[in-house]
């Protein structure tokens, strides 16, 4: 059985984000087709890949949230109730900031 490394899997998630962020801008940078039916195409992709760069830069967020809270030794504890974050959680979602308990909760 493998140990979860919070370090590891940060890593990975930043290099995945950075990754999409990299390859979303350069696909946004590809110039657009003369005709205009295939530009209104063009178009309504850009916004679907506006809407996953954002995703993505959200992620990159995230990741960097959680490596702030592990250098500050609270990764793993609830931003809400301060209780533990249960470990399988964790695993699945290395940046989950709030337990089961306070993520069902309404904010």
């Amino acid at each position: 059985m493998s140990t979860f490394d919070p370090r590891v899997a940060l890593d990975r998630l930043h290099l995945e984000y950075s990754q999409r962020v990299s390859a979303i801008r350069g696909d946004l940078g590809q110039p657009h087709a003369a005709d205009s039916a295939e530009q209104a195409s063009e178009r309504q992709n850009d916004d679907v890949l506006r809407a996953l760069l954002a995703e993505a830069e959200e992620g990159l967020r995230a990741v960097a949230r959680a490596r702030q809270r592990l250098a500050e030794g609270t990764y793993g504890a609830c931003l809400r109730c301060g209780g533990p974050i249960e470990p399988a959680r964790l695993a699945a979602l290395p940046t989950a900031e709030y337990c089961l308990g306070c993520t069902d909760r309404t904010p």
